[in-house]
């Protein structure tokens, strides 16, 4: 079935399966957000495996495997891990009267059967559309996180700011710690905070980072008790530092002491595919909406390029193609659009008018992402680079594209 939002299905399924009656870990962190979120697991679960914890880590959606989605001890899940879990999933919908659920609702189900076998110190989940009515929602949490709010999935979540924080903030549970990891959130975020007597600890206020030389930093934050915590001379992860920032604070609230040293390897050795992530001249970035497009020029703009700046764009046809394609115009010396698979597709062709509408040329429009790269492989000079983004879709298939071409 489709999306059909709320939990007393999925609530249901997962009390039978044993899911709501158990403890999931010894500490749980729920990420909710509009952009971010994946980084910040990546970072939180680096932090938490330095510091010598077992980890389980949910997210979606995946690039390239869906054994992507759940990660135990930084290994993916195997075929057989995944299979027994929706066997799990798929008895217990069928006990009794039976229950439908969503594709979401049922990988989310079986990863949490999976992460409930294996007992960790701390699972980290990322909460999927919104918040509120999230599959994962059914867990509470230990420690809540909203990374930032944008309008994204406006056909569910509407284009009200204020609304869509609130239903992020849905993730908030009483008298436990919810870390706030943006400047810009709307007042409704606190207010659902301070209606359900959530302790708000948030960035700039509770929780700081400063730059302290290049490509250092250091950070300064609020333990578990109350306690004030610093940390210096951390290297820069090459991800959002509020969001590292946001990592360590909210891991420092799960009641783990930090220590400096794994702090620093952590940060130095995390790696997220398709988040900045640079093959050769190619970055690869599952960017897509104004907010990430803006980052994402802004980062560009602070690595000077002696060539040109491509944009590899494939974007799907409920996203804001005119707020993305403004965004990272003030970088783009040329354009490739590409068509993406799917009912929620655009084709290269409609992607094309956006970019001309903005006053720049496209210099090819592709049948598809591989196509796209194909063309734009042998007419890139040694000193140009491309920006591939715009959807999962388009950066997953230009990173097994790149994986093939050089074995």
């Amino acid at each position: 079935m489709g999306i059909e939002l709320g939990l007393d299905r999925v609530a249901e399924v997962g009390r039978r399966m044993g899911l709501l009656d158990t403890t999931l870990a010894r500490r749980v962190i729920t990420v909710a957000g509009t952009n971010g979120k994946g980084s910040t697991v990546a970072m939180l679960e680096a932090l938490a495996r330095a510091h010598g914890l077992s980890t389980a880590s949910y997210t979606s959606p995946h690039l390239l495997r869906y054994n992507e989605r759940l990660c135990l001890n930084g290994v993916e899940a195997s075929d057989a891990m995944l299979i027994a879990g929706f066997e799990a999933v798929e008895a217990a919908r069928l006990e009794g009267n039976p229950v439908s659920l969503s594709y979401f609702e049922v990988g989310t189900l079986a990863a949490l059967w999976a992460v409930v076998d294996f007992q960790p110190d701390l699972a980290i989940l990322e909460v999927g559309l919104g918040g509120r009515l999230d599959a994962v929602n059914i867990i509470d949490a230990d420690v809540a996180v909203v990374t930032t709010i944008a309008r994204d999935h406006s056909d569910y979540l509407g284009d009200d700011l204020d609304g869509i924080g609130r239903e992020k903030a849905g993730i908030f549970r009483a008298g436990r710690p919810a870390v706030l990891g943006s400047r810009d959130l709307p007042d409704s975020v606190r207010g659902t905070a301070a209606a359900r007597g959530t302790p708000v600890v948030a960035i700039d206020e509770a929780f700081q980072w400063q730059e302290a030389g290049p490509s250092r930093w250091r950070w300064q934050g609020r333990g578990l008790g109350a306690d004030n915590v610093s940390l210096d001379d951390l290297p820069d992860p090459g991800l959002p530092l509020d969001n590292a920032a946001t990592a360590l604070q909210a891991l420092s609230l799960a009641d783990v002491v930090l220590d400096a040293a794994a702090c620093r390897q952590a940060f130095a050795e995390v790696r997220l595919p398709g988040r900045m992530q640079w093959l050769d001249q190619w970055c690869l970035d599952v960017g897509h909406n104004p907010h990430a497009a803006a980052y994402l020029a802004e980062r560009l703009k602070a690595m000077p390029c002696t060539g040109r700046t491509w944009i590899l764009l494939g974007m799907l046809g409920d996203k804001d193609a005119d707020g993305v394609i403004g965004a990272l115009g003030v970088v783009a010396d040329a354009w490739v659009t590409v068509t993406l698979e799917g009912a929620r597709a655009r084709t290269a062709a409609e992607l094309a008018e956006h970019v001309n509408a903005s006053g720049a040329p496209v210099d090819f429009q592709a049948a598809s992402p591989e196509a796209g790269a194909e063309w734009l492989s042998g007419r890139l000079a040694p000193e140009d680079r491309v920006l591939v983004c715009g959807s999962f879709y388009t950066v997953g298939a230009i990173l097994a594209w790149l994986q093939d071409r050089c074995g």
